[in-house]
């Protein structure tokens, strides 16, 4: 591709590997396109949703005219798969953290999880995790939570379009997830838990599709790199 097609606007599909924030990827791309297809330094580049680094899959990232468009990729509906560890929770909500809490898990049966999934379904209120980027008084959730500081945190409204309990192998339950932007997979992973009478964390999560980009077109960061060779 062209320095000029990339200008005119891209969307690039990214298979973001774990343990990479999606800053890492954007920075990433950057260098390539300014050092391998000669693009200027200020050319403009920026990802359409933060994925954690904890989590891997589909990161939509647009160059030159098309970063016009990243607010409206933003909207809409996102799918996740992954896997909820149930009997014990940690304080981010995901693997970030070490487990702090245990809870009982024998009353726990295949027909009580898929009549919980019914309880997320449609508009739901979710408190974003203490362990999110999301601003309080002008200081990011998670320096709160390092700090020890105890913050209350407002819920929101959010959609789940669609919630499918894919595999049950306790203390293991795969799901997949059509939700709406804004949707936190860890605080659903703690409120599903939760409404089990039990415990819950996320010890897996992968970003499949942002509206109609699916990331079985996407492409892992080193592909692309070598790919400008």
């Amino acid at each position: 591709m062209t320095p000029e097609e990339y200008l005119n606007g891209q969307v690039l599909l990214i298979d973001k590997p774990l343990k990479w924030s999606s800053f890492q990827a954007v920075n990433k791309l950057k260098y390539l396109l300014i050092n391998k297809v000669g693009l200027p330094k200020k050319f403009k580049i920026g990802h359409a949703g933060t994925l954690d680094p904890l989590a891997s899959g589909l990161l939509l990232i647009c160059t030159g005219k098309f970063t016009k468009k990243i607010s409206e990729l933003q909207g809409q509906a996102k799918e996740y798969t992954g896997t909820f560890y149930i009997g014990a929770t940690t304080p981010s909500y995901d693997l970030e953290t070490e487990i702090d809490q245990t809870f009982p898990t024998e009353h726990i049966d295949e027909a009580l999880i898929h009549e919980t999934v019914k309880q997320f379904l449609g508009e739901i209120d979710q408190k974003p995790p203490i362990f999110s980027a999301i601003k309080k008084d002008g200081v990011r959730l998670y320096e709160h939570a390092r700090a020890g500081e105890t913050v209350e945190i407002a819920s929101r409204k959010t959609t789940i379009h669609e919630f499918e309990i894919t595999r049950i192998a306790l203390p293991e339950i795969d799901f997949r997830v059509v939700c709406s932007k804004g949707t936190y997979i860890r605080s659903l992973a703690y409120d599903f838990g939760k409404a089990m009478n039990s415990g819950s964390h996320l010890t897996v999560l992968r970003r499949t599709k942002i509206g109609d980009y699916d990331v079985k077109n996407a492409i892992h960061i080193t592909l692309f790199e070598e790919s400008l060779k």
